[in-house]
């Protein structure tokens, strides 16, 4: 689960001044369900040591976020920051900066800095609990391969609802989704399309894909894009495999909808972001790196077969 452990003392300076118990959280957005569930399992964990915890909305605005963490590492009133990066090449001199004076940085969910294939930590001193995005792409793609395996046919057409061409993250899990399904037997991988992390966005996405696709067979996407999908084609029998672990797409693997997600309990996360940011910011060694699949068994590849005892920890 972990490799290495994080010094709390790397390089950094004393974090005296600070408030060690207080945690600042910069989300993604506060609009948006995933970011509210993390932030609930931190303040769930905080209230459980004695800790507080306070929301920094950036509205998925990249460099608002900067402006942030900037702001908060002058403030000098958090100990811990628990930092689910917009874009992590952008936050990254930001979040070294908080290092360097003395703040318990746990990096959450995205990686910061420019490599999408590790969890280990890219500015040193911080812990880093990330979905690696490429190992994030391959369940995809395994999840996918494995729907069309299902079907039994001698060719299996798969269509890619990829995130969003302008993010690096999205590239490199696109990268991965493609190159695992390429090596599958019997797989004839589509060309990829824009399906985003909206209901909107994944109609529009399906309505391309069937149009010059009718007779696709399994469609990959973001659990939110084939929430919109699913309705577009509806009445073929088309196999599912969303990224997200709402309970709504937990929902849709228990009744059939959906063969499959690679699930990730969010609110639990979210938790063990606090306790190791507490306890990092308490002198504690630490892990330097955690893996989020690593929290819940097989790396969260959820099927019907394997749903008992799964809800899903937040609403899309």
């Amino acid at each position: 689960m972990a490799a290495g452990c994080s010094d709390p003392n790397d390089g950094e300076k004393k974090s005296e001044g600070k408030n060690a118990k207080h945690i600042a959280f910069f989300g993604f957005a506060k609009a948006n369900s995933f970011t509210v569930a993390t932030f609930d399992g931190v303040k769930q964990q905080a209230g459980k040591s004695g800790a507080t915890a306070e929301f920094f909305d950036s509205a998925f605005d990249a460099q608002l976020q900067v402006r942030q963490i900037q702001d908060a590492v002058t403030a000098k009133r958090f100990g811990v920051f628990v930092v689910q990066a917009n874009d992590g090449t952008a936050v990254f001199p930001a979040v070294r900066a908080a290092v360097r004076e003395g703040i318990a940085v746990v990096v959450q969910f995205t990686p910061v800095g420019t490599r999408y294939d590790t969890e280990q930590p890219q500015v040193p001193g911080a812990v880093s609990l990330v979905d690696v995005p490429a190992r994030n792409g391959r369940r995809l793609g395994e999840l996918g391969a494995a729907a069309c395996a299902s079907r039994k046919a001698k060719s299996c057409e798969v269509a890619y609802l990829e995130g969003m061409k302008t993010l690096p993250l999205d590239n490199a899990r696109t990268q991965a989704v493609v190159s695992t399904l390429k090596n599958s037997p019997g797989v004839k991988v589509l060309p990829t399309v824009e399906g985003g992390y909206t209901k909107d966005s994944g109609r529009k996405a399906m309505q391309d894909v069937l149009q010059a696709h009718p007779d696709v067979q399994v469609v990959l996407g973001s659990s939110q894009a084939l929430l919109g999908a699913e309705g577009v084609a509806r009445g073929k029998k088309i196999l599912y495999v969303g990224n997200g672990a709402s309970r709504q797409a937990v929902a849709a693997v228990r009744e059939g909808r959906w063969f499959g997600i690679p699930y990730l309990p969010v609110r639990t996360a979210g938790a063990k972001a606090a306790e190791l940011g507490l306890a990092k910011a308490a002198g504690q060694n630490v892990p330097a790196a955690v893996d989020m699949a690593s929290l819940v068994p097989d790396e969260g590849r959820l099927t019907k077969a394997t749903l008992p005892g799964v809800t899903g920890e937040y609403d899309e």
